[in-house]
């Protein structure tokens, strides 16, 4: 059996003293081993980027630009390969790995902007002779720390800005589907990165400490569960280092008495089951305005849920595969034991699905609960799995305190045909990212992603924008060449103009 190891340097390397399993979710066998980084593996990839520092800082822009290039074009010639590997080690279907994937070439098709993204200002004659200008410099070796739902998508947030930027980065991808990430890599050194720019380390929390502690790494990017995110911002921002991290979720959709039933239950299915309910910013909770809204809703949902294929992710015509691993399996299958034990009522139960062929995958069929009230857990806690609440309210403003009263707020959305209720809800609603009549306001690259409240910990969002500020730091020159027939005398005040 294989052992996935770590990219270091431009070159494979594996360090086997520890390791652990990888499975293929929808067989429940396990595919490989990935290895986990010792303290000295870390500390060679820190020395590797490091010392590759020097060299891709003085690298023109424009150059960094035409290695984004080569990469774009090496991962849309790659798509099929790198789609397989996401389905075969997450279990998302096909088409949902396609987007993924896609989602991320976006990121570095934006970062393939860097000659203009790095722009500085510049002011002449801000003063007597004086002209004055900004820049923006790397701060030196950077690392990612990714989630399994997304192993392509969520470190191309990160990489593609932080080296177009000047940096050098190390990636520590999880260890539960390690294999697309690691191909990445490899195509980033096809592309003609210079070696030790990119780096990746296979791990776990080790590993993590391991950046966390060490000088040389200047920023921390993290995305995953809000514990993890809270400790890795305190840790990081105690040790001086810039950090982005950013945490969980509980998304909330409101549906007005007004929208749209129908397209508001085909989004909400692809929002709330799509990738098995593995997404940070999956639709886990629907606040109908109005009894008879529910109702209509929720007979339409329970309807297509009847119908949703569930099956393995290279099956074709499946619309949901499995759940990550067994442990993630029995943690869900306990939400939903949990809901019915709070008084919720469940609609439809997946928790007896079977997969034919497949009876060892880690499958669990959609389940739609109704009448959640807010003390229950599943409706405080991120469950991340396929498992919808469907919460009750008479007016849009109850369904605003609703929202705004819990401790996420990462991403929400209302359906509705009026403009003035879809407008006072994306002004006033305490939530970082809104969609109207959109279940999943993901922004798109020039843009940046991030939540308020306990989704994120930090002042920069990820990519976009935001991602540049992160990355760099502002330097500003003041410079005065003064007339050689001008002679001045000494000058103690402050200076002015």
């Amino acid at each position: 059996m294989s052992t996935i190891g770590h990219f270091i340097n431009g070159s494979l390397v594996h360090d086997s003293e520890r390791t652990q399993p990888v499975y293929n979710p929808a067989t429940g066998q396990e595919s490989a081993r990935v290895a986990l980084a010792s303290r000295d593996t870390v500390e060679r990839a820190i020395a590797a980027a490091e010392a590759a520092f020097p060299g891709w800082r003085e690298t023109p822009p424009l150059k960094r630009a035409q290695v984004m290039f080569r990469y774009k074009q090496l991962l849309e010639q790659n798509a099929g390969e790198l789609c397989g590997l996401i389905t075969d080690q997450h279990g998302k279907v096909l088409d949902d790995a396609m987007g993924e994937l896609v989602r991320g070439i976006e990121v570095v098709e934006y970062a393939c902007g860097a000659p203009e993204l790095l722009t500085g200002e510049h002011s002449k004659g801000v003063g007597s002779g004086i002209d004055a200008w900004s820049e923006f410099q790397p701060l030196g070796v950077v690392a990612g720390i990714t989630p399994f739902n997304f192993p392509v998508m969520v470190p191309m947030w990160m990489f593609p800005m932080a080296l177009i930027c000047g940096n050098c980065f190390i990636l520590k991808p999880s260890e539960r589907d390690p294999a697309p990430a690691l191909r990445i890599a490899g195509l980033l050194h096809e592309a003609g990165l210079p070696e030790g720019v990119f780096n990746l380390v296979n791990g776990d929390r080790e590993t993590v400490d391991v950046l966390l502690e060490d000088s040389r790494v200047k920023a921390v990017s993290f995305v995953g569960s809000t514990p993890v995110a809270e400790h890795i911002y305190r840790t990081g921002t105690a040790a001086g280092k810039r950090v982005q991290a950013l945490g969980g979720a509980k998304n909330h959709a409101v549906v007005m008495p007004d929208a749209d039933l129908e397209n508001a239950a085909n989004a909400l299915m692809g929002a709330a089951y799509g990738s098995c309910g593995e997404r940070c910013m999956a639709i886990s909770v629907v606040v109908c305005v109005g009894d008879a809204t529910a109702d209509a809703l929720v007979g339409k949902l329970a309807e297509k849920l009847a119908a949703l294929r569930v099956g393995p992710g290279r099956q074709a015509g499946c619309e949901m595969g499995p759940l990550v691993t067994a442990a993630h399996l029995e943690k869900v299958r306990g939400y939903v034991d949990a809901g019915i034990a709070e008084g919720a009522e469940l609609v439809v139960d997946g928790r007896q699905l079977r997969v034919e062929g497949h009876e060892q995958g880690f499958f669990l069929g959609g389940c739609l609960f109704d009448r959640v009230s807010p003390e229950m857990s599943i409706y405080r806690e991120e469950i991340f799995g396929p498992v919808l609440c469907v919460v009750r309210v008479e007016e849009l403003g109850q369904a605003m305190a609703l929202i705004d009263r819990h401790e996420f707020g990462n991403g929400t959305c209302i359906f509705t045909r009026d403009g003035e209720a879809a407008r006072y809800f994306s002004d006033h609603i305490e939530v970082g990212m809104v969609g109207v009549n959109v279940p999943l306001p993901v922004p798109v690259a020039s843009h940046s992603f991030g939540g308020w409240k306990r989704s994120l910990f930090g002042d920069l969002s990820a990519y976009g924008p935001d991602a540049v500020r992160f990355y760099t730091r502002r330097k500003t020159i003041t410079q005065r060449w003064p007339s050689s027939s001008l002679r001045e005398g000494t000058v103690f005040a402050f200076p002015t103009l």
